[in-house]
């Protein structure tokens, strides 16, 4: 005699099911409101007092002001910063380790022949905070006095201009990289250990061309030392509206800038993501952290950890290609 009524395991079986869902919605929403619980540290690759730096400063003490938990800055050096990504994968997913990465991680996957991590498959995007436009600027001792002229003069005498950078596998030395191959131009890259060096060279006349940071040339070019040629940037800069950008002046596809945003180790809980990439919109859309980060020449970005997710694919896409066309390696 069969005394189990009928449909009864299909339903039993739904219900199941039904609570299961329930469940993991239940803790899902259960680790965003506790989170954060106890101190979250925010790992950094770059010494204390450069814009990544400053930046994660910001992006904590707003944090920890907004969720009532202390935001730690830790400095990890070295290695162009793939030191301290590799600090922030080797920690538990669990929303308490993140770190605020700059493009040098997206071009340091090909780079550098030894690395260990995979930004698609190790990273989790959460929010791109900030963007500084470079700017190509020119020393008053060069004998072209604006983009056009630069890139006819190079053509005309190549390999007889050099520019200047930051460091090798820089933004700005690879910002170069990329001006070359896009203007079929040849120049001779010298590398300097900061954007300081490299700008006393321009301004001495030891190097010709610099696609600078543009906190670092502004005040050289308003004391009338470089010449500014063109902004990197899809937009004009506010600080000089009538010096073109690159797109506009016949390189549609040059679109860069150095760019900083916070990441955590894949696998991070979805709604700790969405949570702080929530709760940093609200802090860039303060006047006192907007009007800091004027004071870096940096503008505040808008996004979700998706849309950060493909700028940040799309960059290291960019970036390997003119690594690989450049024939360039770190060892």
């Amino acid at each position: 005699m069969n005394l189990t009524p009928k449909g009864f395991f299909p339903r039993a079986f739904s219900i199941a099911a039904g609570l299961g869902l329930l469940a993991a919605a239940n803790t899902a929403f259960a680790q965003e409101e506790a989170y954060p619980s106890k101190p979250v540290t925010v790992l950094v690759g770059f010494a204390a007092g450069g814009t990544t730096d400053v930046l994660a400063r910001i992006v904590a003490k707003g944090l920890g002001d907004e969720l009532g938990e202390s935001f730690v800055v830790e400095n990890k050096l070295g290695a162009g910063s793939n030191i301290a990504t590799d600090q922030l994968l080797r920690r538990k997913a669990d929303g308490y380790s993140l770190m605020m990465m700059a493009v040098t991680t997206t071009i340091n996957q090909t780079l550098y022949k030894n690395v260990r991590f995979n930004i698609e498959k190790d990273i989790e995007p959460i929010v791109l905070v900030a963007k500084v436009p470079n700017i190509l600027v020119a020393s008053n001792n060069t004998p072209y006095n604006n983009l056009k002229e630069f890139v006819d003069y190079a053509k005309a005498n190549p390999g007889k201009i050099n520019y200047g950078s930051s460091g090798a596998g820089t933004s700005i030395h690879l910002a170069g990289e990329l001006f070359k191959q896009q203007a079929g131009i040849d120049m001779l890259h010298i590398p300097f250990s900061g954007s300081g060096p490299s700008m006393t060279a321009l301004v001495g006349g030891q190097t010709d061309v610099v696609f600078e940071n543009m906190p670092a040339a502004v005040p050289q070019i308003k004391a009338g030392k470089i010449k500014a040629f063109a902004v990197t940037t899809d937009k004009r800069s506010d600080a000089f509206p009538d010096v073109p950008t690159l797109k506009e002046s016949g390189y549609p596809q040059f679109n860069v800038s150095s760019w900083f945003g916070l990441v955590a180790p894949k696998g991070t809980p979805k709604p700790i993501i969405d949570k702080i990439n929530a709760t940093v919109e609200k802090i860039l859309a303060k006047p006192e952290v907007l009007k800091q980060l004027e004071g870096l020449g940096a503008t505040a970005e808008k996004n979700t950890p998706e849309e950060f997710a493909k700028f940040v694919s799309d960059e290291t896409k960019t970036w390997s290609e003119v690594i690989r066309k450049g024939n360039i390696s770190i060892e």
